[in-house]
């Protein structure tokens, strides 16, 4: 048995063993993660200045390494995300449906765990913790594989919450670390059907595709950001150059961060000099040839730029004749995450909503919001850009499936 058919075989194992655990313990099992967490931050701390040597070796960009980066007040905010996941409802035992049949069958149905969950993902550490802690109380084992720049953090993390899952009375094994990084693994671990139930992978566009190419296991796609927005001739300058400027700037390696900005020709010239204003050089510039006459650009935009998840302190500019050029913009080259319109205009705005199609489409706010704390879900295991069987952040009841539950009284057909 290979190292990833061990433990896959240990996580299937734990799977049966929390099935029907209570909420109890649960909670207990969360309280105790919680704890640990805080109790271990310096040594969570110094692991995690390890992988920030190697990202700076290894030339790793600024923003990029702020994802990577764990202080005392992110690992507060980690185990404060886990007691709020532990203060949720059970996504559990819910009653979805129901009816009895003209022969008397009684049939329930209810939400149910999806099983073993695989989470392939890439830098942020913080997700590492997000993903078990959902997990576990959507009565679901993680098995995770981060990236090699997390992984003296994730491996600090993982083992923490295992400690403290024993320490709950829950099989360790609920959650689970794949501590080698190679691709090899990952190849490996996309074929690993027997023992997983589903994967979900959280990370760039070349990540996201290899498993949906190479999985032999269903796939939930998440992570993958090219978000826009687009302000309309009746926008109000002020909110837009704060939407625009919040959905980059705020932090600009997040898959809700905007990698596009659509301007209506009316509005661009007074708009982009606003923008320009604000940001004095901070983003570097991509812009069509109407756009540059406004706005310093660095470059001219290309059609491969519109394409680009930055990641980073960049974006493409393009202005555009009327909000059907921008929702056929959006259509073409966004990922079906998130995506923006700034408008006075009533019918515009509808018509956005209607038309774009995206996991959220927002009117005069933010695509930062695209989050499952700011949603009320309490965490989230990722974005999801896809239609079934979740779509948006997925929180706890996207963790679920359903079964059909049937009580006869011997009933034939």
């Amino acid at each position: 048995m290979t190292y990833l058919e061990n433990l896959g075989s240990e996580a299937k194992k734990a799977e049966a063993a929390i099935r029907g655990i209570s909420q109890n313990t649960k909670n207990r099992a969360l309280a105790a993660i919680a704890d640990r967490i805080i109790e271990n931050a310096e040594l969570i701390i110094e692991d995690n200045k390890k992988d920030l040597e190697n990202a700076k070796v290894n030339n790793m960009s600024e923003a990029m390494r702020d994802r990577l980066k764990l202080d005392m007040k992110r690992i507060t905010d980690m185990a404060e995300g886990v007691r709020k996941i532990m203060g949720l409802p059970d996504p559990v035992g819910r009653v979805l449906g129901g009816k009895e049949l003209p022969n008397g069958l009684k049939i329930v149905k209810k939400a149910v765990p999806l099983g073993v969950v695989g989470i392939i993902f890439e830098s942020r550490p913080n997700v590492t913790v997000d993903a078990a802690a959902l997990c576990l109380k959507s009565g679901n084992v993680a098995v995770l594989r981060g990236g090699s720049d997390a992984i003296n953090s994730n491996k600090r993390l993982v083992s923490v919450m295992r400690s403290a899952l024993s320490s709950a009375g829950v099989d360790e094994n609920a959650v689970s670390l794949v501590e080698d990084t190679s691709r090899e693994c990952v190849s490996e671990l996309l074929k690993l059907n027997r023992y997983i139930d589903v994967l979900i992978p959280r990370g760039g566009h070349g990540l996201i595709q290899n498993v949906i190419n190479n999985s032999t296991i269903p796939v939930i796609q998440t992570g993958e950001g090219n978000c826009s927005v687009y302000v309309d001739k009746s926008a109000d300058i002020e909110t837009a150059v704060n939407i625009a400027d919040n959905g980059k700037t705020q932090r600009p390696s997040v898959c809700n961060a905007i990698e596009n900005l659509l301007v209506h020709e009316d509005i661009a010239e007074d708009f982009l000099k606003a923008l320009n204003e604000r940001w004095r050089g901070k983003v570097r510039i991509y812009a069509d040839e109407s756009a540059s006459k406004y706005i310093k650009a660095d470059k001219e935009a290309t059609e491969e730029d519109y394409k680009t998840e930055f990641l980073d302190y960049v974006i493409a500019i393009k202005t555009v004749k009327d909000v059907f050029e921008a929702i056929d913009f959006i259509n073409r080259y966004g990922t079906r995450h998130s995506e923006c319109i700034v408008t006075n205009d009533i019918k515009n705005a509808e018509l956005f909503k209607q038309a774009v199609d995206a996991a959220a489409v927002y009117v005069n706010a933010s695509t930062r919001f695209t989050d499952g704390g700011e949603f009320g879900l309490g965490a989230e295991i990722g974005i999801s850009t896809q239609k079934l069987h979740a779509r948006g952040p997925m929180g706890l009841e996207e963790m679920t499936t359903y079964k059909y539950l049937i009580d006869g009284s011997g009933q034939i057909r």
